[in-house]
């Protein structure tokens, strides 16, 4: 069996991962580590578990064969500036601190969007998780970049749940603020759009375009729903446009072309990615539905660690989601 541990695992993304490994076959969990909580049954942080999970807290990460880093942006680097790893670990980060800076001391993160960096994850023993709304955005993207047909602004607007801020309170978190309401919030400016940037630069072969994204929170606990539109010349059809999203996609278990409208529920609690493709004038518009805490964090981080581990990528996330 192989033996994993978990440093953060008190929050929103820690949890969503102990769920999904509790069932996993291969996978025996060893360390879920929290600074606070020590010796606190992990049940009673994540109440869904009794009767499921029997672990405690630990303040040690153990001697695991995988480790998933948990801990919230900005303090993977120090935790790994601190802390020995294991001879033969491997690391998955969920925070954003080796998505662009993908190297500390000798060790060098690979960017860990599976569909996209398939073979380059497969021979890691780092791989930096990516973040919630590039994730939808760029798979969302990626089969027009491959093809050069991204030659003008990109306009995003996407909304994302409540459990995209994380378990931490602040003044648009708490339920008198989000509940029966739609805000704006980093318009132009969200940190993820780097991480977009830096793949759509390494797709098209060429610059990045601009890319115009303008974040909303939803009055929801989970998924993002992101539209996205670009002009693309009116000789390339919406029919091939569509061809090429289902040629790029063909081998993902979860990434798939949908015929018809999407809805968030059509994804939530799963791994699946749903995107849509419509032409309107001269614009391609493209629709892309994530969870934000599976696709969009943990069950991409279990799917990358079955890719790094060599284990049928969609085993432990075949998922039953919400609707209807």
């Amino acid at each position: 069996m192989i033996k994993v541990a978990i440093a953060g695992a008190t929050g929103y993304t820690g949890g969503e991962l102990i769920r999904i490994l509790l069932n996993h076959p291969e996978v025996e969990l060893k360390w879920l580590t929290s600074t606070t909580l020590a010796g606190e049954s992990v049940s009673a942080v994540h109440r869904d578990l009794i009767g499921d999970c029997n672990l405690r807290f630990t303040e040690e990460t153990g001697e695991p064969d995988v480790l998933f880093l948990a801990l919230g942006h900005g303090l993977s680097r120090e935790f790994l500036a601190n802390n020995k790893i294991p001879a033969g670990c491997k690391v998955i980060d969920l925070g954003n601190d080796f998505r662009l800076d993908n190297k500390i001391g000798d060790k060098e993160f690979v960017y860990g969007m599976s569909e996209l960096f398939h073979d380059k994850i497969a021979s890691s023993d780092y791989v930096a998780n990516p973040g919630c709304f590039a994730t939808a955005i760029t798979l969302a993207l990626a089969p027009l970049a491959s093809a050069g047909l991204v030659k003008d602004d990109v306009h995003v607007h996407a909304i994302t749940g409540s459990t995209g801020a994380g378990k931490g309170l602040s003044a648009s978190s708490h339920f008198s603020y989000r509940d029966n309401n739609i805000s704006i919030y980093k318009p132009f400016t969200h940190q993820h759009l780097g991480e977009i940037r830096q793949t759509m630069e390494v797709l098209s072969g060429g610059a990045s375009p601009v890319i115009n994204f303008v974040p909303l929170r939803g009055d929801f606990p989970r998924g993002i729903l992101a539209s996205l539109y670009t002009k693309v010349s009116k000789k390339v059809s919406v029919e091939s446009v569509r061809e090429l999203y289902e040629s790029a996609y063909a081998k993902s278990p979860f990434v798939h072309l949908s015929a018809g409208t999407v809805s968030l529920k059509e994804v939530v609690n799963t791994n699946k990615a749903l995107v849509q493709v419509e032409r309107h004038g001269e614009n391609i518009h493209i629709t892309s539905i994530i969870d934000n805490l599976l696709k969009g964090a943990s069950g991409q981080a279990v799917q990358n660690m079955n890719l790094m581990l060599g284990i049928k990528e969609d085993t432990a996330l075949r998922l039953k989601g919400q609707a209807f």
